[in-house]
C-alpha cells in the first residue's frame, strides 16, 4: 500500500520566521510606550508627597500661631522669619506674615503661612488665616 504526501491545509500551517518578527515588534513598540508611564507616575506621586507634607506644615503653624498670644513675638506684624530666610523643614521651607488689618477690623491680624519646594520646578502654597485679639 502507498501513501500519499499529505500537505497541510493554511489553517494547520505554523507561523512564519516573517510573521513572528512582525509580533514581536510590535509587542515591543507596546511594551516601550507603557514603561513610558512609569517615570511620570512616580514624578506625580512624589508631587503629591511633597504638596501633602507643605499642607501639613502650613496647617502646623496656624495651629501653632493660634495658641500664641495677640501680642507674642511669633505675631509681631511683618515676615517671619525676616528677610528672605525660611525655616527649613527637610527638603520644604517655611515662612509667614503677620499683617494688622485696618480699622474697623484693627482686632484682626491676618497670618499667610508660605510653604515652598523644588521638584522638577519651583512649588508654593499658603494658608490664610484670621486671629482675634
Amino acid at each position: 500500500m502507498t501513501t500519499l504526501p499529505v500537505t497541510p491545509s493554511p489553517a494547520e500551517r505554523g507561523t512564519s520566521l516573517l510573521e513572528l518578527i512582525v509580533a514581536l515588534t510590535i509587542l515591543a513598540i507596546g511594551v516601550l510606550a507603557v514603561s513610558q508611564l512609569f517615570p511620570a507616575g512616580t514624578r506625580s506621586q512624589v508631587q503629591d508627597r511633597l504638596r501633602t507634607e507643605a499642607i501639613q506644615f502650613a496647617r502646623e503653624k496656624v495651629e501653632q500661631l493660634e495658641l500664641t498670644g495677640w501680642s507674642g513675638p511669633d505675631l509681631t506684624v511683618g515676615r517671619h522669619p525676616a528677610g528672605a530666610a525660611v525655616e527649613p523643614l527637610g527638603s520644604l521651607g517655611r515662612s509667614y506674615q503677620v499683617d494688622l488689618l485696618a480699622a474697623p477690623l484693627d482686632n484682626l491680624k491676618r497670618v499667610t503661612v508660605k510653604v515652598a519646594w523644588n521638584h522638577v520646578r519651583r512649588c508654593s502654597l499658603q494658608a490664610v488665616t484670621y486671629l482675634r485679639k
